[in-house]
């Protein structure tokens, strides 16, 4: 980790020494829980001068869990370390998901239960009409090498239903099928982001810096419902903004803060999150779930271009593109210390090629 300089109040450092205490002592406590070691972890807080130069002097650091290891990095390595365990304690001999068509979560699902020895089914959502690169390369070659089989859906479906019913037919077939909701997103995979918000809490107090705020893009919820439910529970005081990258503000709030209710029900912190504490920008969508925006593509190559980080045009680079606009609109102010959550899948651009031929 490398830090810019920062001027930090006594108060604030007492504040950050005392949430960071808070964490390391959460932390043991989430071993009550059924884990199996999936990602490479901690992942590194780096600070990005070039970025922060570009952005009107406000200081950013990134949370790299681009970098957690699993079938190329991602913040689903986290949730899924908690869910198949979970899986595995159970007894399945398969597990099941859903997502998009490119979903960094199949993905990744696939990885580990190749990784763990068991079978893997998805199905994928055609919510996106895509070209013969979005629908054979990325996510989906890989999905194919990790061994997984697969189904296609059309769009609009209850894919929740879609996959319960699948699982049935499995089941009846005589196998043991563990079923994990899309993005991995419920209780037991949040448990995996609860987990980063206290490590982040101690990489900060570690760092000496004092962050004025946290921000990623927010799909499914799990990621935003853990991160904020793990602020609360050790009393950071640091505000998170989730940028939606499918739903209306309103909606994607009150998805992220019922499960973020769930979380801290499970932790045993029941009542810790307020509906205050979840904050989300849906401005930076663009044209829809999975399709860029100009300023999509623009975040992509000015990340790409300064500091050398990959984004993936359906998640990271539309939180990318909010961070850029805060910086730019004087939202975050000159010497403010903001830390962006990477949230990883690079892999996807290999299905957006027609975005950045020349």
């Amino acid at each position: 980790m490398n830090s810019a300089p920062s001027a930090v109040s006594l108060s604030s450092i007492e504040s950050d020494t005392s949430a960071a205490i808070s964490a390391a002592q959460k932390q043991k406590e989430l071993e009550q829980f059924p884990r199996t070691k999936l990602a490479h972890l901690p992942t590194p807080l780096e600070y990005c001068p070039r970025l922060s130069k570009a952005l009107n002097g406000v200081n950013i650091y990134i949370k790299r869990d681009d970098c957690t290891g699993l079938a190329t990095g991602g913040n689903k390595a986290r949730k899924l370390e908690w869910l198949m365990a979970e899986a595995i304690e159970q007894g399945a001999d398969y597990v099941m998901t859903q997502g998009a068509t490119q979903s960094n979560h199949c993905r990744q699902t696939a990885a580990a239960a190749a990784k763990l020895g068991l079978k893997c089914h998805i199905l994928l959502e055609e919510r996106v009409k895509g070209d013969a690169d979005y629908n054979e390369n990325g996510n989906v070659m890989l999905d194919d090498l990790f061994g997984s089989s697969r189904e296609k859906r059309g769009p609009n479906l209850d894919m929740a239903a879609e996959l319960e019913a699948v699982a049935e037919e499995y089941r009846k077939k005589g196998h043991k099928v563990y079923v994990i909701p899309g993005g991995g997103s419920n209780p037991t995979g949040a448990l995996g982001y609860v987990n980063c918000a206290y490590e982040l809490v101690q990489q900060i107090e570690e760092l000496g810096i004092s962050v004025d705020h946290i921000c990623h893009a927010t799909g499914s919820t799990g990621t935003q419902a853990g991160f904020v439910t793990g602020l609360k529970a050790c009393g950071s005081t640091i505000p998170l903004l989730g940028y939606g990258v499918r739903f209306a503000k309103d909606i994607q709030e009150s998805k992220v803060l019922k499960l973020a209710e769930a979380t801290a029900e499970k932790i045993g912190m029941p009542g810790c999150v307020d509906a205050s504490d979840v904050v989300v920008d849906s401005d930076y969508v663009g044209p829809g779930y999975g399709t860029p925006a100009e300023e999509t593509i623009e975040a992509i190559r000015i990340f790409a271009e300064l500091e050398g980080l990959l984004l993936d045009p359906v998640y990271s680079a539309k939180g990318a593109a909010g961070l850029i606009d805060y910086c730019r609109k004087g939202h975050f102010k000159p010497g403010e210390n903001v830390v962006f959550l990477h949230t990883g899948g690079a892999v996807a651009l290999h299905g957006y090629l027609q975005y950045f031929q020349k």
